[in-house]
């Protein structure tokens, strides 16, 4: 008389593969708005950098020729911001005042519609062209 041995083959079943094949979509899914927002938070960052930069510019422009808008001080108040993700310039400039505003380029024109072109003013007033969510901050 003999006896067979089943042996079950090392591996996975195709159930099991799939269902970890869906656990990771539904990961992915819950994931990746996530991930997005906190690229556009990262790019913002960028654009209030690159604003803050440009105001210290305009400051020390004041600072030297006592108006912002002296001859001295052409070409201080525009730039785009490091990886270009912002386009700032000043929106309305006079020998005392200035208002600096930083247009979204790229994806993040698109993408950033709660915030939109973010502003600073030569009193430091800062403000969006978007509206943001109750309890959401641009800045």
């Amino acid at each position: 008389m003999t006896t067979r041995k089943h042996r079950r083959a090392g591996g996975f079943t195709l159930i099991e593969l799939m269902i970890a094949v869906a656990i990771v979509a539904i990961l992915a899914a819950i994931a990746y708005p996530s991930y997005e927002e906190q690229m556009r938070k990262g790019r913002r960052a960028e654009g209030k950098a690159a604003l803050n930069e440009v105001s210290q510019r305009l400051e020390r422009c004041f600072t030297r020729f006592n108006a912002y808008n002296a001859a001295g001080c052409t070409g201080v108040a525009s730039m785009t911001s490091e990886s270009g993700w912002y386009q700032v310039s000043a929106s309305a400039m006079t020998a005392t005042t200035y208002t600096l505003q930083a247009v979204p380029q790229r994806g993040q024109a698109t993408s950033d519609t709660r915030c939109g072109t973010l502003t600073l003013t030569h009193v430091g007033a800062r403000g969006q062209s978007g509206t943001p969510p109750e309890g959401y901050r641009c800045w």
